[in-house]
């Protein structure tokens, strides 16, 4: 397939939009310009950006109207900011300054952002992409937005969904459909597109998403950006559920961070871990820290095959490459091993806690097509999630990081029709499309920490990423590999 002409600048690193670009996440101590101001607002980092609030070298009020005019430029024919909130963040944004002149400092205290429509943000429509809810509004922040306010964030708005959350493609009747920054006939994924189109276009430096089926990961591989999907439950779900529904968060989902840069993802993750509510009268995160320091140190396990998902020849000679370069950076890599739990099994596994899991809040599905657990068989397939992660406990004495694909294909064309109906072709091969939840789903079932990297480009440019998976709890682990990784 020759090069698609529009889509070649990424490999160089930079592709011309609409007067933007998509922007080139950076690696570990790399910095967008010795300063940070509204003249490189699109490539400067949160850290870098509350850094240059605190030093008096730029103002949140110039960086909320460098955000703003971002997104009326550049989000037309994207869709990816689909809750706009200005009015208050300029009220926010004056605020920070009146702060920053009192010498207050937090860890992100003026710098802007946006957060996943799933998420509540007082005072705004919390719809799931649902119609049923597109007059709800929320009464409270969810406890991670909450969170990241407290620490100073300028909340701009809300990004792009697929209903319930249920999609690789960010699509629905509330707001319609979210296009890749590099081709409006493909999708930037899901569920947390938007996210990840905000971030590549440089609208924001920063975002806040989620993963129960690598709806943090897989936009972030889509479009060459950076995600972290924490350790379950290390980062509270209150407030990121359907309208009506505040209770215990559901198996297998996650909140976490999305960004252009591994720093950045640290950065939130601290300010949003840690127990909320009741659990917090007890209980306090003291997460280990990174198991290494230096790259040669790690022993990695690299997982290129699973046998209920195929993957695209350009992803296996990405992950080949990669493999390589660690090698040469003298990593000890194994391509195999006797510990990896079957992964079969546990995909089997893993698809009936996740239906059953998603089944709770939306529209129920005809009683043909519901295919949930009974009491029984729920308590059974939490006994069997147990085993596995056991598994991976084991296999983590030997190895200290696992990298995979995030998915077996990059972004794709938009597709429509009926989920279990629709399909892809890799390699020449037509291949079911929800056979690809397997990738996501290997670190999901066992509640570990994944964190997604872009790793290279197609022949024509469309990001390739992967997803470095560690031991439950080892957050720090998997973001330290993965900004070793950023410097190679």
């Amino acid at each position: 397939m020759p090069p698609d002409p529009r889509l070649d600048k990424v490999r160089r690193g930079w592709f011309s939009l609409n007067s933007g670009f998509l922007v080139k996440p950076r690696g570990r101590g790399e910095s967008a310009m010795t300063k940070t101001s509204i003249d490189n607002y699109a490539t400067a980092g949160a850290g870098q950006m509350a850094a240059a609030l605190a030093d008096r070298t730029v103002s949140a009020e110039e960086l909320f109207g460098a955000a703003v005019d971002r997104i009326e430029r550049l989000d037309g024919p994207i869709n990816a900011v689909v809750v706009r909130d200005f009015e208050r963040a300029r009220k926010a944004a004056k605020a920070a300054d009146e702060a920053l002149a009192r010498g207050e400092r937090r860890p992100l205290l003026g710098v802007p952002m946006t957060v996943k429509e799933a998420f509540n943000v007082e005072g705004l429509p919390t719809t799931w992409g649902s119609e049923q809810f597109k007059d709800w509004i929320a009464p409270t922040d969810a406890t991670a937005v909450a969170r990241l306010r407290g620490a100073g964030a300028v909340i701009l708005g809300k990004t792009n969904i697929p209903p319930f959350l249920a999609d690789w493609q960010s699509a629905n009747p509330v707001y319609g459909r979210t296009n890749h920054p590099l081709d409006p006939k493909r999708g930037p994924g899901g569920s947390s597109g938007g996210s990840a189109a905000a971030l590549a276009t440089g609208m924001v430096p920063l975002e806040f998403g989620s993963d129960i089926g690598g709806s943090i990961r897989v936009p972030s591989a889509f479009c060459g950006v950076y995600g972290h999907k924490p350790s379950y439950n290390l980062v509270p779900q209150r407030g990121h559920a359907p309208p009506g529904l505040d209770g215990v968060g559901p198996p297998l989902n996650c909140v976490g961070p999305m960004a252009r840069s591994v720093e950045d993802l640290i950065l939130a993750l601290d300010i949003t871990a840690g127990p909320a509510d009741e659990e917090a009268t007890g209980y306090r995160v003291d997460l280990p820290p990174p198991r290494h320091t230096a790259l040669k140190d790690f022993r990695v396990l690299m997982v290129e095959v699973h046998p209920m998902a195929k993957v695209d020849g350009e992803i296996r000679a990405a992950l080949d490459g990669l493999a390589r370069k660690l090698e040469g950076a003298g990593v000890r890599v194994e391509r195999q091993s006797n510990l990896l739990p079957d992964l079969a099994a546990a995909q089997v596994l893993y698809r009936g806690i996740l239906t059953t899991a998603m089944s709770r809040g939306g529209p129920t599905p005809p009683a043909a097509t519901l295919d949930l657990m009974n009491t029984h068989a729920w308590m059974s397939a939490l006994d069997g999630q147990m085993a596995v992660r056991r598994q991976w406990g084991a296999l983590f004495e030997a190895f200290d990081v696992v990298i995979a694909p995030v998915m077996g294909v990059v972004a794709f064309e938009h597709q429509t029709g009926e989920f279990d109906e629709r399909t892809h072709v890799i390699d020449g091969e037509v291949t079911p499309y929800a056979d690809q939840v397997a990738w996501p789903g290997m670190a999901t079932l066992a509640n570990l920490p994944a964190t997604a990297v872009p790793i290279g480009a197609t022949r024509v440019g469309l990001p390739i990423g992967a997803q470095i998976i560690g031991p439950y709890l080892e957050d720090r682990t998997t973001l330290a590999f993965a900004g070793l990784l950023a410097g190679l």
